[in-house]
């Protein structure tokens, strides 16, 4: 029922208990179906327990509750491939959260091991690090405790996830904004690390469907107008494979995998290139059938020999995952060879064990399922890493979810120790990563390395395959300047605790500086006083200021203390104000503010309008929105709207982090002229004139005021940045158009 109004069917009580039944029994016919154990008394159980305890409960859909849980469970069985105790946990994962059944109640009736999966799934109120800090954060940090010991849980929370994203149509926009924000900033990278690479492709694809809708119907419609040409250009190429293939007798399927829109988008927008340039819009995978594991590398690297016999191979886009497996399990050959249209193909060779294990990660595998194993696994190895990092989160949630969202991502080198050891670690690890990795000492005492036998900085990062040796040194001590070149959590996590301790002494030490300097003021006449001095420096955090202070950073001279201290000395006052802004005496000015400070509804759609020249929001300065942008607004602590794109990367660190401080954002329909400064970036070949051309077709034929030129021209090709002030994004897409109608230009994109 995914997407569909269910309000809008007028169901009887007794169709929707005919609906519920017969998804309920899709979930069983499915895990009939499958290899596991046959556990169905236990799976009728829990669907009878949650049924009726979230009895007369609805979604915001209108559907009935419990259709949520079994369509969770379906994921869990069908999708992922976990058996009964994971398919029992998916129906009761929220029971304990929405109703009064305790996790006690669910082991006295299903026992142990599916009571702590739904206690660990069950979602944590509010969190310890204050107000301030994201409950989403708190939640991710408790569930991956609790996913150290058992990974179903993780697992089916992404099957959560999954159907929260596929229904996400009913929620408000604000909703919807945080939703999909904090999908594609924790769990699409969480669920690639884990291998489930079909379920990250959805959860990015359905991210960028609600977060650029536009984009994404316009990206789906043309990979839907292309199917036919695409399909066609499939086919020449795979006949003489399948011609190769058949002659060696292989048991095989060749099939096309079309890039998913999400992924074209990014595409697009971090290489400037229009959807007819994305050449890689698709690969050809080969999945080849394979009784004996031992054979499955000859017969992969077989089939590459054949490839490259027929096309043309590249030389340096080859990747061997089946003899060193990625971390998150996956393995396959990809080669890229040169079509008969001219264009690079990536193919994908696996057999039938890797393309399940591909699809559907560690949960095809899983020790649980397939017996107790000696060895241990990448899995577990990445898991003692979280729980190690665990162990030390920081006070700050933000900044821990910053910190684990590092371990998530699938991009990753490998290392050699001077033994012959592995050590896997992210791309652009350093020494000082190494050195924290082997050894929270040894990373403490670290003063340089030896990569391949030559002598490098701690900084010096890393690349695949080299051999390091860190050097210590017992005189050596953590500084804050590590901060800026180490990226592994651990690592950081390690040199965090050990700053924490002078940075502590240094806030105590500023504190009393500050009183000091005011002593004998009441606490009312301190409070202000620090407010202004951290309005007058630009600070936003008390502990900032005085960390500032006790570094010697900031003075309190005599002066300071004098100005912020004495009410009557308005000018000054009104000088250290912060953000420069003077109280308006002028009737009109102050009108105009007081028709745009409203209280804000965060659940309605937030026009953004001037009055007077005086807007009711802030444009944010990291990605600087214009009117026209898709752009998402967060409330600061001064009950300001701050404007950001959507896609801004400050933005989705917002989404996940302080989702209740989003509103969804309309720029007004007919706004006052208010000009904006836009960034173009022009590419094309050099000729006589061309600067000329460029400048009579934006500032003569298109009235657009330049406000700054750079131009540059290198072995016949030119590069030109030129700022232009516009009063809205149309017309940048617009001016983008013209100019590359201009002979010889061949790119004109914003990039700012």
């Amino acid at each position: 029922m995914e997407n569909i109004d269910y309000k809008s069917l007028h169901l009887t009580p007794e169709q929707e208990d005919q609906n519920i039944e017969a998804a309920f029994q899709d979930v069983l016919d499915g895990y009939l179906h499958s290899n596991h154990r046959k556990k169905v008394e236990i799976i009728k159980r829990a669907y009878s327990f949650a049924k009726e305890a979230h009895k007369g409960i609805r979604r915001r859909s209108g559907e009935p509750y419990i259709l949520h849980p079994i369509a969770v469970a379906k994921i869990v069985s069908q999708e992922i491939g976990l058996g009964s105790t994971s398919i029992c946990a998916a129906l009761l994962h929220d029971v304990v959260e929405d109703t009064e059944y305790t996790v006690e109640d669910i082991e006295m009736n299903f026992g142990k091991k599916i009571a702590l999966i739904v206690d660990g799934l069950t979602k944590i109120s509010g969190g310890i690090f204050g107000d301030r800090a994201s409950a989403q954060a708190e939640n991710f940090r408790k569930l991956l405790l609790t996913m150290a010991e058992d990974i179903r849980v993780i697992l089916i929370k992404m099957a959560d996830r999954l159907h929260n994203m596929r229904t996400l149509g009913s929620m408000l926009p604000s909703k919807q904004y945080k939703i999909a924000g904090e999908t594609l900033y924790i769990y699409a990278p969480l669920a690639h690390r884990l291998g489930l690479f079909a379920i990250k492709t959805e959860l990015e694809d359905l991210s960028f469907k609600y977060q650029h809708p536009e984009q994404y119907k316009e990206i789906v419609a043309k990979i839907k107008k292309t199917d036919k040409d695409r399909q066609m250009v499939f086919e020449n190429f795979a006949a003489p494979i399948r011609k190769k293939l058949d002659a060696m007798g292989l048991k095989y399927s060749l099939s096309t995998r079309v890039k998913s829109a999400f992924s074209i988008w990014n595409k697009m927008e971090t290489k400037h290139v229009p959807f007819e340039e994305v050449y890689d819009l698709y690969a050809v995978r080969i999945v080849f059938d394979c009784c004996e594991t031992d054979n499955e590398k000859t017969i992969c690297w077989s089939i590459y020999s054949a490839i490259t016999d027929i096309y043309k191979l590249h030389p340096t886009r080859t990747r061997d995952w089946v003899s060193t497996p990625k971390a998150n399990g996956y393995r396959a050959l990809h080669l890229t060879v040169m079509g008969n249209d001219g264009n690079w193909v990536e193919v994908q060779i696996r057999s039938q064990k890797m393309d399940d294990i591909a699809e559907r990660g560690f949960a095809a595998h899983w020790k649980y399922k397939i017996g107790e194993s000696d060895e241990e696994s990448e899995l577990e190895t990445w898991l003692k890493t979280i729980t190690d990092l665990l162990k030390e989160p920081g006070p700050n949630a933000v900044d821990f979810l910053d910190t684990i969202k590092l371990n998530l991502f699938a991009t990753e080198i490998i290392v050699f120790t001077p033994k012959g050891d592995l050590v896997t670690l992210p791309k652009d690890a350093t020494v000082l990563d190494l050195a924290y990795n082997l050894h929270s000492e040894i990373g403490s005492h670290a003063i340089a390395g030896k990569v391949n036998h030559r002598l490098v900085p701690i900084s010096y990062k890393l690349q695949s395959g080299d051999q390091v040796e860190v050097l210590t040194s017992k005189t050596q001590k953590p500084v804050p300047e590590w901060q800026s070149f180490i990226c592994t959590a651990k690592a950081k996590t390690r040199l965090e605790a050990a700053l924490r301790k002078e940075r502590k002494m240094l806030i105590e030490k500023g504190e009393k500086m500050a009183r000091k300097a005011v002593e004998g003021v009441s606490p009312e006449d301190y409070a202000q006083f620090i407010s202004k001095l951290m309005a007058h420096f630009h600070i936003t955090t008390r502990d900032g200021m005085y960390l500032a202070i006790g570094c010697g950073h900031i003075e309190i001279n005599e002066g300071i203390v004098k100005s912020l201290c004495k009410k009557q000395n308005l000018r000054l006052l009104n000088r250290l104000w912060p953000f420069g802004k003077k109280p308006a005496d002028d009737s009109a000015q102050h009108a105009a503010d007081h028709s745009l400070q409203k209280e804000i509804d965060t659940k309605k759609v937030y026009v953004l309008r001037s009055v007077n020249g005086v807007h009711n929001y802030k444009i944010a300065q990291c990605c600087n929105p214009i009117p026209g942008d898709d752009v998402v607004g967060y409330i600061d602590d001064d009950n300001n709207v701050v404007v950001h794109k959507m896609d801004c990367e400050t933005a989705t660190r917002l989404k996940s982090s302080f989702g209740n401080r989003l509103v969804a954002t309309q720029w007004e329909e007919s706004p006052q002229v208010t000009s904006f400064m836009a960034t173009i970036h022009i590419e094309g070949i050099d000729r006589m004139g061309i600067l000329q051309e460029l400048i009579h077709e934006i500032s003569i034929n298109m009235s657009i005021n330049i406000r700054n030129l750079n131009i540059e021209a290198n072995q016949g090709v030119f590069t030109c940045n030129l700022v232009v002030r516009v009063s809205d994004a149309a017309i940048v897409v617009r001016m983008c158009r013209q100019i590359k109608k201009i002979n010889g230009v061949k790119s004109a994109v914003r990039t700012s």
